[in-house]
Protein backbone atom coordinates (compact mmCIF):
# COMPACT_ATOMS: atom_id res chain seq x y z
CA UNK A 1 0.00 0.00 0.00
CA UNK A 2 0.82 3.77 -1.10
CA UNK A 3 1.34 6.10 1.84
CA UNK A 4 -0.09 9.86 1.69
CA UNK A 5 1.74 12.58 0.07
CA UNK A 6 0.62 16.07 0.44
CA UNK A 7 -1.10 17.92 2.60
CA UNK A 8 -4.98 18.20 3.22
CA UNK A 9 -8.31 16.55 1.29
CA UNK A 10 -6.07 16.28 -1.80
CA UNK A 11 -3.82 13.81 -0.27
CA UNK A 12 -6.68 11.45 0.95
CA UNK A 13 -8.18 11.90 -2.34
CA UNK A 14 -4.90 10.91 -3.81
CA UNK A 15 -4.58 7.67 -1.43
CA UNK A 16 -8.59 6.86 -2.67
CA UNK A 17 -7.31 6.59 -6.09
CA UNK A 18 -4.29 5.00 -5.50
CA UNK A 19 -5.99 2.19 -2.99
CA UNK A 20 -8.63 1.53 -5.52
CA UNK A 21 -9.36 -2.01 -6.07
CA UNK A 22 -6.94 -3.17 -3.04
CA UNK A 23 -8.92 -1.77 0.41
CA UNK A 24 -11.51 -4.48 1.73
CA UNK A 25 -14.01 -5.25 -0.18
CA UNK A 26 -13.13 -3.93 -3.39
CA UNK A 27 -14.37 -7.69 -5.13
CA UNK A 28 -17.86 -6.36 -4.09
CA UNK A 29 -19.94 -3.65 -6.37
CA UNK A 30 -21.87 -2.05 -3.47
CA UNK A 31 -18.74 -1.14 -1.05
CA UNK A 32 -16.75 0.28 -3.73
CA UNK A 33 -19.81 2.28 -4.79
CA UNK A 34 -19.85 3.48 -1.13
CA UNK A 35 -16.66 4.56 -1.13
CA UNK A 36 -16.99 6.43 -4.30
CA UNK A 37 -20.14 8.26 -2.84
CA UNK A 38 -17.96 9.12 0.30
CA UNK A 39 -14.78 9.98 -1.89
CA UNK A 40 -16.85 12.12 -4.16
CA UNK A 41 -18.62 14.18 -0.88
CA UNK A 42 -15.38 14.74 0.60
CA UNK A 43 -13.99 15.79 -2.58
CA UNK A 44 -17.13 18.46 -2.72
CA UNK A 45 -16.21 19.68 1.18
CA UNK A 46 -12.77 19.15 2.19
CA UNK A 47 -11.89 19.78 5.84
CA UNK A 48 -14.66 21.67 7.50
CA UNK A 49 -13.33 24.94 7.55
CA UNK A 50 -14.99 27.86 10.57
CA UNK A 51 -17.32 29.07 8.16
CA UNK A 52 -19.06 26.22 8.61
CA UNK A 53 -21.65 26.95 11.53
CA UNK A 54 -20.88 23.27 13.34
CA UNK A 55 -17.35 24.03 13.09
CA UNK A 56 -17.43 27.59 14.25
CA UNK A 57 -15.48 26.69 17.12
CA UNK A 58 -12.90 24.29 15.92
CA UNK A 59 -10.21 24.96 13.38
CA UNK A 60 -9.02 21.73 11.41
CA UNK A 61 -6.14 24.33 10.02
CA UNK A 62 -3.69 21.77 11.69
CA UNK A 63 -4.82 18.57 10.80
CA UNK A 64 -5.36 20.23 6.95
CA UNK A 65 -1.93 20.70 7.23
CA UNK A 66 -0.43 17.84 8.61
CA UNK A 67 1.43 14.99 6.45
CA UNK A 68 0.11 11.23 7.57
CA UNK A 69 1.29 8.35 5.97
CA UNK A 70 -0.50 4.98 6.25
CA UNK A 71 0.08 2.52 8.97
CA UNK A 72 2.47 0.16 8.75
CA UNK A 73 1.86 -3.38 8.03
CA UNK A 74 2.41 -6.43 10.73
CA UNK A 75 4.58 -4.64 13.16
CA UNK A 76 4.49 -6.48 16.38
CA UNK A 77 4.68 -3.61 18.96
CA UNK A 78 4.71 -4.75 22.42
CA UNK A 79 1.37 -2.88 23.87
CA UNK A 80 1.15 -2.74 27.79
CA UNK A 81 -2.33 -3.96 27.86
CA UNK A 82 -4.34 -4.18 31.12
CA UNK A 83 -5.35 -8.31 31.90
CA UNK A 84 -8.17 -9.39 30.21
CA UNK A 85 -11.28 -9.12 32.85
CA UNK A 86 -13.56 -9.95 30.14
CA UNK A 87 -14.33 -10.01 26.46
CA UNK A 88 -12.38 -7.55 24.50
CA UNK A 89 -11.24 -6.71 21.32
CA UNK A 90 -8.12 -4.64 20.34
CA UNK A 91 -7.19 -2.90 17.22
CA UNK A 92 -3.90 -1.47 16.68
CA UNK A 93 -3.23 1.60 13.66
CA UNK A 94 -7.51 0.62 13.34
CA UNK A 95 -6.51 -2.95 12.41
CA UNK A 96 -7.74 -5.74 14.20
CA UNK A 97 -5.08 -7.80 16.20
CA UNK A 98 -6.77 -11.31 16.71
CA UNK A 99 -3.99 -12.36 18.75
CA UNK A 100 -4.63 -9.69 21.30
CA UNK A 101 -7.73 -10.15 21.11
CA UNK A 102 -9.98 -12.48 23.72
CA UNK A 103 -13.21 -12.95 22.10
CA UNK A 104 -14.27 -16.44 22.35
CA UNK A 105 -17.43 -18.44 23.59
CA UNK A 106 -19.78 -15.27 23.61
CA UNK A 107 -23.48 -15.60 23.17
CA UNK A 108 -23.16 -13.13 20.52
CA UNK A 109 -21.54 -12.71 17.31
CA UNK A 110 -18.50 -10.10 17.63
CA UNK A 111 -16.61 -10.39 14.08
CA UNK A 112 -14.00 -7.83 12.14
CA UNK A 113 -15.28 -5.60 9.54
CA UNK A 114 -12.64 -6.89 7.05
CA UNK A 115 -13.70 -9.89 6.96
CA UNK A 116 -17.33 -9.54 7.60
CA UNK A 117 -18.24 -7.38 4.69
CA UNK A 118 -19.39 -9.59 2.19
CA UNK A 119 -22.74 -9.88 4.59
CA UNK A 120 -23.07 -6.02 5.84
CA UNK A 121 -24.83 -4.39 2.26
CA UNK A 122 -27.71 -3.55 4.55
CA UNK A 123 -26.02 -2.53 7.15
CA UNK A 124 -22.46 -0.88 6.34
CA UNK A 125 -23.62 2.77 5.97
CA UNK A 126 -27.51 2.56 6.80
CA UNK A 127 -27.07 5.59 9.13
CA UNK A 128 -24.09 7.87 7.87
CA UNK A 129 -25.22 10.61 5.91
CA UNK A 130 -21.06 11.83 4.15
CA UNK A 131 -22.81 15.02 2.35
CA UNK A 132 -23.31 16.40 5.70
CA UNK A 133 -20.53 15.02 7.52
CA UNK A 134 -16.83 15.77 5.95
CA UNK A 135 -15.01 13.20 8.47
CA UNK A 136 -17.66 10.67 7.93
CA UNK A 137 -16.97 10.77 4.34
CA UNK A 138 -13.47 10.53 4.76
CA UNK A 139 -14.07 7.00 6.81
CA UNK A 140 -16.50 6.16 4.34
CA UNK A 141 -13.70 5.90 1.53
CA UNK A 142 -10.83 4.90 3.47
CA UNK A 143 -12.26 2.55 6.23
CA UNK A 144 -9.89 -1.17 6.46
CA UNK A 145 -11.51 -2.59 9.34
CA UNK A 146 -13.62 -2.52 12.15
CA UNK A 147 -15.68 -3.96 15.08
CA UNK A 148 -18.75 -5.68 14.09
CA UNK A 149 -21.05 -6.78 16.96
CA UNK A 150 -24.29 -8.83 16.58
CA UNK A 151 -26.58 -9.43 19.51
CA UNK A 152 -29.61 -11.54 18.97
CA UNK A 153 -33.04 -10.63 20.48
CA UNK A 154 -33.51 -11.15 23.93
CA UNK A 155 -29.73 -12.14 24.66
CA UNK A 156 -27.69 -9.89 27.43
CA UNK A 157 -24.10 -9.39 26.07
CA UNK A 158 -22.39 -8.59 29.29
CA UNK A 159 -19.54 -6.08 29.09
CA UNK A 160 -17.06 -6.07 25.59
CA UNK A 161 -14.36 -3.75 25.45
CA UNK A 162 -12.77 -2.58 22.72
CA UNK A 163 -9.23 -1.19 22.67
CA UNK A 164 -8.24 1.17 19.61
CA UNK A 165 -4.09 1.96 20.11
CA UNK A 166 -1.44 3.98 18.19
CA UNK A 167 1.94 3.12 17.51
CA UNK A 168 4.66 4.77 17.69
CA UNK A 169 5.96 5.72 13.78
CA UNK A 170 8.33 9.00 12.06
CA UNK A 171 4.64 8.01 9.40
CA UNK A 172 2.31 9.62 11.06
CA UNK A 173 -0.50 6.95 10.31
CA UNK A 174 -3.99 8.22 9.74
CA UNK A 175 -6.58 5.19 10.37
CA UNK A 176 -10.69 5.71 9.90
CA UNK A 177 -11.99 2.22 11.46
CA UNK A 178 -15.80 2.00 10.75
CA UNK A 179 -17.46 0.19 13.85
CA UNK A 180 -20.78 -1.23 13.80
CA UNK A 181 -23.28 -2.68 16.61
CA UNK A 182 -26.29 -4.33 16.18
CA UNK A 183 -28.77 -5.09 19.43
CA UNK A 184 -32.04 -7.06 18.88
CA UNK A 185 -35.31 -6.62 20.35
CA UNK A 186 -34.78 -7.05 23.69
CA UNK A 187 -31.18 -7.08 23.99
CA UNK A 188 -28.44 -5.43 25.88
CA UNK A 189 -24.77 -4.91 25.67
CA UNK A 190 -22.42 -2.48 27.32
CA UNK A 191 -19.46 -1.70 25.22
CA UNK A 192 -16.69 0.15 27.61
CA UNK A 193 -14.31 1.42 24.44
CA UNK A 194 -10.44 3.13 24.92
CA UNK A 195 -8.65 5.16 22.60
CA UNK A 196 -4.74 5.48 23.34
CA UNK A 197 -1.53 6.25 22.04
CA UNK A 198 2.11 7.28 22.76
CA UNK A 199 2.38 10.26 24.27
CA UNK A 200 4.46 11.96 21.73
CA UNK A 201 3.51 10.27 18.24
CA UNK A 202 1.29 12.59 15.83
CA UNK A 203 -1.13 10.49 14.34
CA UNK A 204 -5.09 10.86 13.04
CA UNK A 205 -7.68 8.32 14.52
CA UNK A 206 -11.17 9.19 12.81
CA UNK A 207 -13.42 6.32 13.43
CA UNK A 208 -17.22 6.32 12.83
CA UNK A 209 -19.88 4.29 14.57
CA UNK A 210 -23.38 3.03 13.56
CA UNK A 211 -25.40 1.82 16.34
CA UNK A 212 -28.65 0.43 15.77
CA UNK A 213 -30.82 -0.85 18.68
CA UNK A 214 -34.10 -2.40 18.33
CA UNK A 215 -37.41 -2.58 20.44
CA UNK A 216 -36.74 -2.64 24.17
CA UNK A 217 -33.12 -3.21 23.64
CA UNK A 218 -30.18 -1.15 25.60
CA UNK A 219 -26.53 -0.18 24.70
CA UNK A 220 -24.63 1.30 27.58
CA UNK A 221 -21.46 3.03 25.51
CA UNK A 222 -18.64 4.20 27.66
CA UNK A 223 -15.83 5.80 25.39
CA UNK A 224 -12.45 6.67 27.10
CA UNK A 225 -10.56 8.81 24.62
CA UNK A 226 -6.30 9.37 26.10
CA UNK A 227 -4.92 9.61 22.82
CA UNK A 228 -1.54 10.99 22.64
CA UNK A 229 -0.48 14.69 23.12
CA UNK A 230 0.28 14.95 19.19
CA UNK A 231 -2.63 13.23 18.05
CA UNK A 232 -5.63 14.51 16.48
CA UNK A 233 -9.16 12.61 17.51
CA UNK A 234 -12.42 13.05 15.52
CA UNK A 235 -14.59 10.74 16.38
CA UNK A 236 -18.59 10.30 15.07
CA UNK A 237 -21.02 8.53 16.20
CA UNK A 238 -24.38 7.72 14.91
CA UNK A 239 -27.57 6.09 16.45
CA UNK A 240 -30.59 4.74 16.09
CA UNK A 241 -33.53 4.10 18.86
CA UNK A 242 -36.72 2.17 18.47
CA UNK A 243 -39.60 2.26 21.22
CA UNK A 244 -38.63 1.71 24.20
CA UNK A 245 -35.34 1.11 23.36
CA UNK A 246 -32.06 3.09 25.28
CA UNK A 247 -28.99 4.23 24.05
CA UNK A 248 -26.37 5.51 27.24
CA UNK A 249 -23.24 7.02 26.09
CA UNK A 250 -21.02 8.42 28.13
CA UNK A 251 -17.62 9.95 26.84
CA UNK A 252 -13.98 11.35 28.53
CA UNK A 253 -11.99 12.99 26.58
CA UNK A 254 -8.43 13.32 28.19
CA UNK A 255 -6.27 13.16 25.42
CA UNK A 256 -5.24 14.30 21.98
CA UNK A 257 -3.76 17.63 20.65
CA UNK A 258 -7.25 18.25 19.56
CA UNK A 259 -10.57 16.19 19.82
CA UNK A 260 -13.76 16.26 18.37
CA UNK A 261 -16.45 13.82 19.37
CA UNK A 262 -19.70 14.01 17.62
CA UNK A 263 -23.07 11.98 18.39
CA UNK A 264 -26.39 11.40 16.09
CA UNK A 265 -29.14 9.77 18.18
CA UNK A 266 -32.38 9.30 16.76
CA UNK A 267 -35.66 8.42 18.45
CA UNK A 268 -37.63 6.74 15.93
CA UNK A 269 -40.16 4.98 18.45
CA UNK A 270 -42.22 5.47 21.59
CA UNK A 271 -40.70 5.94 24.64
CA UNK A 272 -37.27 5.48 23.16
CA UNK A 273 -34.55 6.92 25.66
CA UNK A 274 -31.21 9.07 25.27
CA UNK A 275 -28.84 9.67 27.80
CA UNK A 276 -25.38 11.58 26.66
CA UNK A 277 -23.22 12.55 29.36
CA UNK A 278 -19.63 13.37 29.08
CA UNK A 279 -16.17 15.09 30.76
CA UNK A 280 -13.60 17.20 28.95
CA UNK A 281 -10.37 17.22 31.02
CA UNK A 282 -8.44 19.98 29.26
CA UNK A 283 -4.56 20.73 29.98
CA UNK A 284 -2.31 22.95 28.05
CA UNK A 285 -2.75 23.65 24.61
CA UNK A 286 -5.26 21.06 24.24
CA UNK A 287 -8.96 21.25 22.34
CA UNK A 288 -11.51 19.27 23.15
CA UNK A 289 -14.65 19.68 20.47
CA UNK A 290 -18.34 17.94 22.37
CA UNK A 291 -21.07 18.30 19.43
CA UNK A 292 -24.38 16.79 19.88
CA UNK A 293 -27.33 16.48 17.34
CA UNK A 294 -30.53 14.31 19.40
CA UNK A 295 -33.81 13.84 16.68
CA UNK A 296 -36.52 13.08 18.77
CA UNK A 297 -38.94 12.09 15.53
CA UNK A 298 -41.39 10.11 18.23
CA UNK A 299 -43.81 10.87 20.99
CA UNK A 300 -43.38 10.01 24.27
CA UNK A 301 -39.79 9.82 24.22
CA UNK A 302 -37.29 11.42 27.06
CA UNK A 303 -33.40 12.52 26.51
CA UNK A 304 -30.56 13.48 28.82
CA UNK A 305 -27.38 15.39 28.53
CA UNK A 306 -25.28 16.69 31.16
CA UNK A 307 -21.72 17.41 29.73
CA UNK A 308 -18.44 18.90 32.05
CA UNK A 309 -15.93 20.85 31.16
CA UNK A 310 -12.40 21.08 33.78
CA UNK A 311 -9.51 23.49 31.33
CA UNK A 312 -6.08 24.47 32.54
CA UNK A 313 -3.05 26.40 30.97
CA UNK A 314 -4.26 27.50 27.57
CA UNK A 315 -6.76 25.15 26.74
CA UNK A 316 -10.20 25.55 24.70
CA UNK A 317 -13.18 23.51 25.28
CA UNK A 318 -16.40 23.83 23.30
CA UNK A 319 -19.67 22.06 23.74
CA UNK A 320 -22.46 22.48 20.78
CA UNK A 321 -25.66 20.06 21.65
CA UNK A 322 -29.13 20.64 19.70
CA UNK A 323 -32.16 19.07 20.79
CA UNK A 324 -34.79 18.65 17.97
CA UNK A 325 -38.41 17.85 18.41
CA UNK A 326 -40.58 17.51 15.88
CA UNK A 327 -44.09 18.01 15.45
CA UNK A 328 -45.34 14.34 15.50
CA UNK A 329 -43.08 14.47 19.00
CA UNK A 330 -45.52 14.97 21.26
CA UNK A 331 -44.91 14.73 25.20
CA UNK A 332 -40.90 14.57 24.68
CA UNK A 333 -38.83 15.35 27.97
CA UNK A 334 -35.48 16.50 27.00
CA UNK A 335 -32.96 17.78 29.38
CA UNK A 336 -29.40 19.10 28.16
CA UNK A 337 -26.40 21.04 30.62
CA UNK A 338 -23.01 22.26 29.94
CA UNK A 339 -21.09 23.07 32.60
CA UNK A 340 -17.32 24.53 32.51
CA UNK A 341 -14.68 25.06 35.19
CA UNK A 342 -11.71 27.50 34.40
CA UNK A 343 -8.40 26.21 36.03
CA UNK A 344 -6.46 29.01 34.27
CA UNK A 345 -7.00 32.69 33.13
CA UNK A 346 -5.87 31.74 30.51
CA UNK A 347 -8.15 28.91 29.37
CA UNK A 348 -11.50 29.26 27.29
CA UNK A 349 -15.09 27.89 26.91
CA UNK A 350 -17.55 28.10 23.83
CA UNK A 351 -21.15 27.02 24.87
CA UNK A 352 -23.99 26.38 22.78
CA UNK A 353 -27.03 24.68 24.01
CA UNK A 354 -29.86 24.87 21.50
CA UNK A 355 -33.69 23.24 21.21
CA UNK A 356 -35.67 23.51 18.08
CA UNK A 357 -39.53 22.52 18.93
CA UNK A 358 -42.06 21.90 16.84
CA UNK A 359 -44.49 20.25 19.17
CA UNK A 360 -46.45 21.70 21.54
CA UNK A 361 -46.75 19.37 23.98
CA UNK A 362 -43.21 19.18 25.63
CA UNK A 363 -40.80 20.00 28.50
CA UNK A 364 -37.35 20.65 27.18
CA UNK A 365 -34.88 23.13 29.68
CA UNK A 366 -31.45 23.41 28.33
CA UNK A 367 -28.53 25.94 29.89
CA UNK A 368 -25.26 26.71 30.60
CA UNK A 369 -22.51 27.45 33.41
CA UNK A 370 -18.89 28.82 33.91
CA UNK A 371 -16.87 29.13 36.98
CA UNK A 372 -14.09 29.07 38.53
CA UNK A 373 -12.28 27.74 41.93
CA UNK A 374 -14.25 28.77 45.02
CA UNK A 375 -11.40 30.95 46.85
CA UNK A 376 -13.63 30.32 50.17
CA UNK A 377 -14.22 26.87 49.18
CA UNK A 378 -9.96 26.26 48.65
CA UNK A 379 -9.91 28.52 52.24
CA UNK A 380 -11.98 26.63 54.16
CA UNK A 381 -9.71 23.04 53.06
CA UNK A 382 -7.00 24.87 53.81
CA UNK A 383 -7.56 25.97 56.70
CA UNK A 384 -8.49 22.43 57.56
CA UNK A 385 -4.36 21.32 56.87
CA UNK A 386 -5.43 20.69 53.44
CA UNK A 387 -2.55 21.04 50.90
CA UNK A 388 -3.63 24.18 48.33
CA UNK A 389 -3.33 21.26 45.50
CA UNK A 390 -4.88 18.55 46.91
CA UNK A 391 -7.99 20.85 48.07
CA UNK A 392 -8.19 21.76 44.18
CA UNK A 393 -8.38 17.97 43.38
CA UNK A 394 -10.90 17.42 45.76
CA UNK A 395 -13.05 20.16 44.07
CA UNK A 396 -12.89 19.42 40.72
CA UNK A 397 -13.55 15.83 41.69
CA UNK A 398 -16.89 17.49 43.32
CA UNK A 399 -17.16 19.41 40.27
CA UNK A 400 -16.92 16.66 37.98
CA UNK A 401 -19.25 13.47 40.10
CA UNK A 402 -22.51 14.50 38.89
CA UNK A 403 -21.58 13.85 35.55
CA UNK A 404 -19.73 10.77 36.77
CA UNK A 405 -22.71 9.91 38.67
CA UNK A 406 -25.17 9.77 35.84
CA UNK A 407 -23.38 6.86 34.26
CA UNK A 408 -26.05 3.92 34.71
CA UNK A 409 -23.31 1.01 33.83
CA UNK A 410 -21.09 -0.26 36.55
CA UNK A 411 -18.73 -1.13 34.61
CA UNK A 412 -18.30 1.88 32.60
CA UNK A 413 -18.28 4.05 35.87
CA UNK A 414 -15.52 2.20 37.43
CA UNK A 415 -13.65 2.81 34.49
CA UNK A 416 -13.95 6.23 34.42
CA UNK A 417 -13.58 6.68 37.62
CA UNK A 418 -10.54 5.34 37.55
CA UNK A 419 -9.89 7.45 34.64
CA UNK A 420 -10.43 11.11 36.24
CA UNK A 421 -9.22 10.45 39.88
CA UNK A 422 -5.33 12.04 39.72
CA UNK A 423 -5.93 13.82 36.29
CA UNK A 424 -4.71 16.88 37.20
CA UNK A 425 -1.71 15.48 39.04
CA UNK A 426 -0.96 13.05 36.28
CA UNK A 427 -0.93 15.90 33.86
CA UNK A 428 0.65 18.01 35.66
CA UNK A 429 -1.56 21.05 36.70
CA UNK A 430 -0.17 23.34 39.21
CA UNK A 431 -1.22 26.88 40.55
CA UNK A 432 -4.58 26.71 38.58
CA UNK A 433 -5.80 29.43 41.32
CA UNK A 434 -4.00 31.07 43.80
CA UNK A 435 -3.77 30.41 47.77
CA UNK A 436 -7.00 32.33 49.44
Amino acid sequence: MTAVTGTGPAAFLGRHEGLRGRLPGAALPWVEALRDRSAAAFRAQGFPTRRVEAWKYTDLAVVNASVFGEPLTGVDDALALPPAAGPRAVFVDGRFRADLSALEGLPFTVENLASALPRLESRLGALVRPEEQALAALNGMLFEDGLVVTVPDGVAGGVLELFSFATESERAPAFHPRHLVQLGANASLTLVETAAGPATARYMHNPVFEIEVAEGGRMNHGRLQQEGRDAFFLSTVYARVQAGGTYDNFTMNAGSRLARNEIHVALCGPKAECHMNGVQLLADGQHADTTTALDHAAPDCSSRQTYKTVLSGKSRGVFQGKILVRQIAQKTDGYQMNQALLLSPDAEIDSKPQLEIYADDVKCSHGATVGELDAEQIFFLRSRGIPLEQAKAILVEAFLTEAVEAVADEAIRDAVSRAVTGWWQRQGIQGGIEAA
